[in-house]
C-alpha cells in the first residue's frame, strides 16, 4: 500500500514504470467518438477467436481492452486480417499475469505476446499497453544509438537519439494519448469486439473511406521519431491501393536521410516486409513515385541492395524478366494465403550477380564448385552483410543456390538423393522459375518434377529416357544443351553431389499421392514456388 502510494506521487504504475499525467499530450489529443457497427461495417465473423478470447479475459479482469490498428482497418475494407493487436490500460505485467503462456518482450516498446497452440500451427495475440504521447523535447536525450547507448538507456523508459528519434517509449497513458502516438488515422482506431463500437479519434474511418493514407500531427515530426515510417507510408499505400496526403507525402524524400541511422537489420526487415505484402511489384514502383529508389550514385535510395538489383536488371532484360517473374509468383502466393520465404525472394533477386561472380571466379582458374563457393561469399558480404539470422537466411540461400548445377546431372545416385534434401521443393521451384523465364530448358523442370512425385517405375524410366538424351546430345556435339545455352553451367560442368549434402534438418515427410493420382500433386509441387517447405 505505501509502495503504491509512493509511486502514485512520484507519477509511476504499480510496476513502478512512469505514467504520463493526464494533462500531458492533451493539445495532440482528437476528439472521441464513438462508431457503430451501422457506420463502421465491421463484420463480427471477421474477428479471430483468440483475439477475442484476448479482450474478453481483460475485460473480465476489469480493464480496457479493444483490438487496434491494422487489423481494425482492414476488417472496414472487408479483409480478413492476418494478425491482430489488442491495446488495453493493463500493464505488461499485468496482462502476463492473465494467461498462461504470455511473454513479455521489445526494449523500445515492452509489449506482450500471448501465444495460442504450439508448432507451426500456433498464433500470437499481440497485446500493447496504452502510451502517453510525449513530445521529444520532454525525453532524455543520448548522443548514440541503440548499440552505442546501451548503458545510458539501462533503466530509461522514455529516451531519444540526438535527431529525435525515439529509442525508448514505455511511458503509460490514456487511450487518446495512445491514439495520438499512433502513425497514421486508419491506424488509430479501437474496435470493441462486444459492443461492435469503434473508436474514432483523428477521423480514421472517414479517411479509410476515402482510401487516404494521412499522418497523425507534424509528418516531419513523426517521420523524426521513427524513420521507419517512410518505409510503412509506401507499404500501406502499395497493400491498400491508397493515396498519400499531400502533407504525409512532401516531406518523405528529404527525410529519408534519417533512415542512415536506424540499424541495418531493422532495414533490412523492412524491406523485406515490403516485398512480401503481396504488392511486391506495386511496392517497388511506390518506391520510385515517391523518390526513394536509387538514382544513380549522386541519388542513393533508402535500400541498397533494392538499388543494385534493379538498376542491374534495366540494363539486362533477361535478369529483369526474372526478378519480376520472381515477384509476382510471390505476390501470387500472399494472395493465396500460402507461406513465402525471405531466403527465396533474396535468393531470386541476387542470382545473377552470383552467376556473374562465378563465372569471373572459374575465368581466374577456380574449378567450379570452389568458385561458387566463392561467388557466393562475395555476395553475401557485399549485399547482405552482417545482420541478425543471417547464418540461417544464408544457409538457405546457399542450399537453393548449389542445388541448380546439380539439376543438370540425372545419372547415377544424383537424382534419388537430391530429391530427399530437405531443401529440394525451394530448388525445384527456383528452377522452375528460371525455366519460366528461358534461363533453362522447360523440359528439365518437367523432369524434375514427374521424376519428384513418380514411384520406383516411374523413376527408372525417366532415368533411362534422360541418359538418351545425353547420349543424343553428345552425339550431336550439344553437350552444353543441356543447360540451356546459359553462360554459367555450358560445357556440363556440374557441382560434386556433395555441394547441397548439409546435415538434414528433420522434417515430415512428403506424402506421394498414389499411383494414377501424379497430375493433381504435380499440380500442388509447381503451385508452391517462392520457396514453400522449409526454405
Amino acid at each position: 500500500m505505501i509502495k503504491r502510494l509512493i509511486n502514485k506521487l512520484l507519477g509511476k504504475g504499480d510496476d513502478g514504470t512512469p505514467v504520463a499525467r493526464p494533462d500531458k499530450g492533451q493539445a495532440k489529443a482528437g476528439k472521441r467518438v464513438e462508431v457503430a457497427q451501422a457506420e463502421h461495417g465491421i463484420d463480427p465473423a471477421l474477428v479471430d477467436d483468440r483475439a477475442l478470447k484476448v479482450v474478453a479475459t481483460l475485460h473480465e479482469a476489469g480493464y480496457e481492452a479493444y483490438i487496434v490498428g491494422g487489423a481494425v482497418r482492414d476488417m472496414m475494407l472487408g479483409l480478413r486480417p492476418k494478425d491482430f493487436d489488442v491495446a488495453t490500460n493493463a500493464t505488461p505485467e499485468q496482462v502476463k499475469g492473465l494467461f498462461r503462456r504470455a511473454f513479455i518482450i521489445g526494449r523500445r516498446f515492452r509489449i506482450v505476446h500471448v501465444v495460442y497452440g504450439r508448432g507451426r500451427e500456433h498464433e500470437v495475440i499481440e497485446v500493447s499497453t496504452f502510451r502517453a504521447y510525449l513530445d521529444s523535447a520532454a525525453a532524455e536525450q543520448v548522443a548514440g544509438n541503440e548499440k552505442t547507448s546501451k548503458a545510458e538507456l539501462s533503466g530509461k523508459s522514455h529516451v531519444v537519439d540526438a535527431s529525435g528519434r525515439v529509442l525508448r517509449d514505455n511511458v503509460w497513458g490514456p487511450q487518446h494519448e495512445d491514439a495520438a502516438r499512433r502513425d497514421f488515422t486508419v491506424n488509430a482506431l479501437y474496435y470493441n469486439p462486444q459492443t461492435q463500437i469503434v473508436v474514432d479519434y483523428h477521423g480514421g474511418i472517414a479517411d479509410a473511406k476515402k482510401r487516404l493514407l494521412r499522418m497523425i500531427g507534424d509528418p516531419v515530426t513523426r517521420y523524426r521519431e521513427d524513420p521507419v515510417r517512410i518505409v510503412r507510408v509506401v507499404r500501406f499505400a502499395a497493400k491498400l491501393g491508397f493515396e498519400i496526403e499531400p502533407k504525409t507525402r512532401a516531406p518523405m524524400r528529404e527525410c529519408a536521410a534519417l533512415l542512415e541511422a536506424v540499424p541495418i537489420s531493422r532495414l533490412f526487415d523492412e524491406m523485406i516486409k515490403l516485398l512480401q505484402t503481396g504488392h511486391a511489384l506495386a511496392s517497388i514502383a511506390q518506391l520510385r513515385k515517391q523518390g526513394l529508389l536509387g538514382a544513380g550514385p549522386d541519388a542513393p535510395g533508402i535500400f541498397p541492395l533494392l538499388d543494385a538489383v534493379l538498376a542491374d536488371a534495366e540494363r539486362n532484360p533477361a535478369r529483369a524478366a526474372f526478378i519480376d517473374a520472381a515477384l509476382a509468383d510471390t505476390d501470387r502466393r500472399v494472395g493465396e494465403d500460402k507461406p513465402v520465404a525471405p531466403s527465396f525472394l533474396l535468393a531470386c533477386l541476387l542470382w545473377h550477380e552470383v552467376l556473374v561472380g562465378w563465372e569471373r571466379a572459374k575465368a581466374q582458374g577456380e574449378p567450379p564448385f570452389p568458385a561458387l563457393q566463392l561467388a557466393i561469399d562475395g555476395v553475401f558480404d557485399m549485399r547482405i552483410g552482417d545482420i541478425s539470422g543471417r547464418g540461417k537466411l544464408g544457409t538457405d540461400m546457399r542450399e537453393i543456390w548449389m542445388m541448380q548445377p546439380r539439376f543438370e546431372r540425372r545419372s547415377g545416385s544424383t537424382p534419388l538423393s537430391l530429391v530427399e534434401q530437405p531443401r529440394f521443393r525451394a530448388g525445384f521451384d527456383f528452377l522452375r522459375l528460371r525455366a519460366d523465364t528461358g534461363e533453362v530448358e522447360p523440359e528439365l523442370a518437367e523432369w524434375w518434377e514427374d521424376f519428384s512425385l513418380g514411384d520406383d517405375e516411374e523413376r527408372r524410366a525417366l532415368l533411362d529416357l534422360a541418359r538418351e538424351q545425353d547420349h543424343g546430345r553428345r552425339a550431336a556435339g550439344g553437350a552444353a544443351g543441356r543447360s540451356g545455352g546459359h553462360p554459367a553451367i555450358a560445357g556440363g560442368e556440374v557441382v560434386p553431389d556433395s555441394v547441397s549434402d548439409a546435415p538434414a534438418k528433420k522434417r515430415r515427410r512428403r506424402r506421394r499421392k498414389p499411383a494414377g493420382g501424379a497430375g493433381a500433386a504435380g499440380e500442388a509441387l509447381v503451385g508452391a514456388s517462392a520457396g514453400d517447405g522449409d526454405a
